[in-house]
């Protein structure tokens, strides 16, 4: 295949495929990061976020399955090749979801929504991806090292399955593909989710969209020529390198985020049809455009301190069982709580 296909175009196609399940998942079965928290703590429903312990779930069984069968280095992957630090979780995740709730989407849902026709959404993905770059490599980068450090590469893997690994003596295959099988039982527990399939079936597609990130990049890294990193979605820096990518095309490389981007925007734009649902929008509120451009300017901050997005940390590293993973969606959950406390009931005791 790379004999037909370069290197960079087949991972970028890689990077579209599970785009486009992504993007489906959106906007038919919507599958959202900020609609599930505001599900949980102001509808009293709790199945959006039941998603995402679906997704979880089958994104774990078939990373690790994928290890089993020798074909995933989970060494390799982006989230376990770098040391973690427990403050970049934390803070990187507080502000990245207190961005979520001002922007009123994460990432994955602007661009989701931008294929449905909202352009007010492509106003947050056009800063976020700048923001991104910024703080990865441009301005705000010697603030972030200063504050953080720089990346080092880690001399052991960080997991949870490495850690029962190694108190149970079970392979770590084993331990990871029990972990993701426990999480989905849990999810399934629920009743009212086991009598939804849409929402079981769009979540487990969102699973599978990570998996296929893993499987795709890892073959490329081990069959072509070329150091490709092994990478699966996340919506922050790669947002900023697609922006860069359509600029300076003739002196750069497609990539597999460049591919996942527009991979999101095609699939929601398909689903968006699917369901009728596709319609222009802009904004004609000043105050909510300004409020908006400053949550999608945290997410991008947030994303890169955190080293990842709500699908970034919270599905593709959670995929891993990366240590970061839990804490990171856990921070940007409270950031996006504390962020909707303020715009929908404000900060002053009530009397």
């Amino acid at each position: 295949m790379l004999d037909l296909i370069s290197e960079p175009v087949l991972v970028a196609l890689t990077g579209l495929f599970g785009g486009v399940l992504l993007g489906l998942a959106a906007r038919i079965g919507r599958f959202c990061t900020l609609g599930a928290i505001e599900d949980l703590f102001y509808g009293e429903n709790t199945l959006r976020l039941r998603m995402w312990g679906i997704a979880i779930g089958v994104s774990i069984i078939g990373t690790y399955g994928l290890s089993s069968l020798g074909f995933l280095d989970l060494q390799q992957t982006l989230y376990l090749s770098r040391s973690w630090n427990p403050l970049e979780s934390i803070v990187g995740g507080l502000i990245f979801g207190y961005g979520m709730a001002l922007a009123g989407n994460c990432g994955y849902g602007a661009l989701a929504r931008v294929g449905g026709g909202d352009l007010r959404s492509l106003l947050i993905v056009l800063i976020m991806g700048v923001s991104a770059y910024a703080t990865l490599g441009g301005p705000l980068s010697g603030l972030r090292i200063w504050a953080f450090g720089g990346s080092e590469p880690s001399d052991q893997i960080q997991t949870f399955a490495h850690s029962i690994s190694q108190v149970s003596g079970t392979s770590v295959e084993t331990a990871g593909i029990v972990l993701g099988s426990l999480i989905l039982v849990v999810t399934l527990f629920n009743r009212s989710l086991r009598s939804s399939f849409n929402h079981v079936f769009w979540g487990a597609i969102a699973g599978l969209a990570i998996v296929s990130g893993w499987a795709g990049t890892q073959w490329v890294a081990s069959n072509g020529y070329e150091a490709t990193p092994v990478v699966s979605h996340t919506f922050s820096a790669p947002i900023g390198e697609t922006l860069l990518y359509a600029m300076t095309s003739s002196g750069n490389s497609i990539s597999f985020g460049t591919g996942s981007v527009v991979g999101v925007l095609f699939g929601a734009l398909l689903g968006s049809l699917y369901k009728g649902h596709f319609r222009w929008e802009a904004c004609d509120d000043p105050r909510e455009l300004r409020r908006q451009i400053l949550g999608a300017a945290l997410m991008g901050i947030g994303a890169v301190v955190a080293v990842g997005c709500s699908v970034g940390q919270g599905l593709s590293a959670f995929s891993v069982l990366a240590y970061s993973a839990p804490l990171t969606l856990v921070c940007i959950i409270i950031g996006a709580a504390t962020g909707l406390r303020q715009l929908i009931l404000g900060f002053a005791p009530s009397i």
